[in-house]
């Protein structure tokens, strides 16, 4: 998944067709609208970024319950492993749809936790960034970029940084994938892994650094705007992007996950996984993912999108 691909394609979104049912928990109330500011604000939200929009009710509007319907709808047709999972910051109320604890090669998508605990080494006078790793940084984010990434951990120590990505990200199902070498682009984790890491990155990361990473997830290249850029650009979304071919059970397939946040003072924390079958391609995952976060979020399904060519 070379960022250094520059081709861009555009490709026509599947229509959101058909009926059926699937698994999930509603509790989260994604709208496409902010509401009146909360007088209460959960103790997990530091004050620096409390999101600004009114608490959602507990039981989902009409309209929302919808939208959930047709977003396990178009779970229930999709081949493959598909997962989401919607954490409400205001309410801390989740959504959940599909196969949200599988676990799935991460992709590029690890690349936000590598960013997340060097800025913390930095931002605790462990290291100082120089020049170079900056910009390597940002072209790992930005771009999606494989050769700054494996910089960043080769430098950093990577390796090292697995046991925090566990147990203070979060990320406690995250493994290095059996049989492969401890390197970045061979692990695996879940979505529930992704949520809870960009949760950390949110509620809990140094305003500065969080703020870095927040602009920068806004400002990533048109490559990485599918997946949870899927929500509308009137809930102002960030993400990190992960699309690779992968080896499964013998079989050769595409993985297209999605991590980032969408709303008013990234209200919601969003994260999607899918693994395609082998016969899969990559459109179909891009479209897939961010059909579905369109979905959840009642957000105008695009007639194309931008996504690298491979």
């Amino acid at each position: 998944m070379s960022a250094r691909r520059t081709a861009v394609a555009l490709l026509t979104l599947f229509a959101l067709a058909g009926c059926g049912g699937g698994t999930a928990t509603a509790t989260a109330v994604p709208t496409g609208s902010p509401a009146p500011t909360p007088s209460v604000v959960p103790s997990a939200v530091p004050a620096a970024s409390a999101p600004s929009t009114a608490a959602s009710p507990s039981t989902p509007s009409s309209t929302q319950e919808a939208r959930y319907k047709a977003a396990e709808a178009l779970i229930a047709r999709k081949p493959g492993k598909l997962g989401i999972v919607v954490r409400d910051r205001v309410t801390g109320t989740v959504w959940r749809a599909g196969d949200p604890k599988a676990l799935n090669w991460t992709g590029s998508t690890i690349k936000l936790a590598i960013s997340t605990a060097i800025l913390e080494r930095q931002h605790s006078g462990q290291l100082t960034l120089t020049a170079a790793d900056k910009n390597n940084m940002r072209l790992s984010l930005v771009n999606s970029d494989n050769d700054a990434t494996t910089a960043l951990w080769t430098k950093f120590d990577g390796p090292g940084m697995l046991d925090r990505f566990r147990t203070t990200y979060g990320m406690a199902t995250l493994s290095v994938v059996p049989g492969y070498d401890t390197f970045w682009r061979n692990l695996r984790c879940s979505a529930e892994d992704l949520a809870a890491l960009m949760s950390y990155v949110l509620d809990k990361l140094d305003g500065t650094d969080r703020a870095y990473l927040v602009t920068t997830l806004r400002g990533v290249a048109t490559l990485q705007h599918w997946g949870v850029w899927g929500a509308g650009p009137a809930l102002h979304p960030g993400n990190k992007d992960g699309w690779a071919q992968k080896p499964d059970d013998g079989v050769t397939h595409w993985v297209t996950h999605s991590v980032g946040f969408a709303g008013d003072n990234e209200r919601y924390v969003i994260a999607v996984m899918y693994r395609l079958p082998a016969s899969g391609t990559l459109p179909d995952g891009a479209h897939t993912v961010s059909d579905l976060v369109a979905t959840v979020f009642g957000a105008k399904v695009p007639a194309s999108i931008s996504m690298p060519a491979s």
